[in-house]
């Protein structure tokens, strides 16, 4: 049985990025994420997210993501097993992510990792569409 807080229609409403000390560092896909992720009580999620401004830095590229799988969700990690995606390194992989709920909204924080040559923890928060 899916924990049902979870299920329904998500957008990404902002992120946010520390470093190992707790040093603010830019956010994931830029300062306007644009994305959703739905995840349906059948086990089902889809999930897009890109950096949304409009026009980007020069030589800048533009951040972007997406995968779905069947995921399994215990009211505090989530995780998707990939069957498609963007990156094809992903694909059969587990994309595993921290939930909580605050706010009226939920928060995904995946495991501490190196981005950008420097370890860091991400989180996104998502409001529900529906």
């Amino acid at each position: 049985m899916i924990e049902p807080r979870i299920i329904g229609t998500w957008r990404i409403k902002s992120t946010k990025s520390i470093d190992d000390n707790g040093n603010a560092l830019p956010p994931p896909y830029g300062p306007t994420p644009n994305g959703v992720v739905s995840f349906q009580a059948n086990g089902r999620t889809v999930n897009v997210i890109c950096d949304g401004r409009a026009e980007l830095p020069a030589g800048e590229a533009r951040q972007f993501m997406s995968y779905v799988g069947n995921y399994t969700f215990d009211g505090v990690t989530l995780t998707t097993r990939v069957d498609a995606a963007s990156d094809a390194s992903r694909i059969g992989g587990d994309q595993v992510r921290a939930v909580r709920f605050e706010n009226g909204g939920m928060v995904l924080a995946p495991p501490r990792r190196l981005y950008a040559g420097v370890m860091q923890r991400q989180e996104l928060f998502w409001e529900r569409v529906s």
